[in-house]
């Protein structure tokens, strides 16, 4: 497992690099970066979607046809369209969502930012978001881009993640560590 997750890795890793020297090369990082957080929302928004990119059965022919369908649809050209067509042709639209956020994480890496993922169990509001964002950049020193998720399943609380360090304040945990405390006493 291991072994897959980090071959996935690597040509996620490839992949995103390629797409970024382009997109720098042709003056269209942003247009890409938009049009790649699009096509992850779909991701996102669509089973369907999703069943056809991970999907082994499917022939590279019939995703790529499926995928310049779904493209065309939601209006996602230009570079960030090829580069979905490539990855659907070489039977990496499995790897897209990896070299989706190695992409994000190579731009920050050069513009200077940091990336921050920030689950919650219920969605932050915008206030929430800023005041988190401001209080990141003032302990990090750098300019911070909050990624956030939701999981209810946190019950309260938050976990953020920014590069190797972790803060986790969720009720969840809080109670989980309580329950091995009290198992430890009695």
């Amino acid at each position: 497992m291991t072994d897959n997750v980090s071959l996935i890795s690597g040509v996620a890793s490839r992949y995103a690099a390629a797409l970024l020297d382009l997109s720098e090369e042709q003056g269209s990082v942003a247009d890409v970066e938009k049009a790649l957080t699009a096509f992850e929302k779909l991701l996102q928004d669509s089973d369907d979607l999703s069943r056809l990119v991970t999907s082994p059965v499917l022939t590279a022919d019939a995703q790529l046809k499926a995928l310049t369908a779904v493209l065309d649809k939601a209006g996602i050209g230009g570079l960030a369209a090829n580069f979905l067509k490539l990855a659907a042709q070489n039977r990496r639209l499995f790897a897209v969502p990896s070299m989706i956020a190695a992409f994000r994480a190579d731009l920050a890496r050069r513009r200077g930012e940091l990336s921050a993922d920030v689950v919650s169990a219920s969605e932050l509001s915008d206030a929430h978001v800023a005041a988190l964002k401001e209080a990141l950049n003032a302990a990090t020193g750098k300019s911070v881009t909050i990624t956030a998720k939701v999981d209810p399943s946190l019950i309260g609380g938050l976990v953020v993640k920014v590069g190797s360090r972790m803060i986790d304040t969720s009720l969840k945990t809080k109670l989980n560590s309580l329950k091995f405390a009290m198992k430890e006493v009695g």
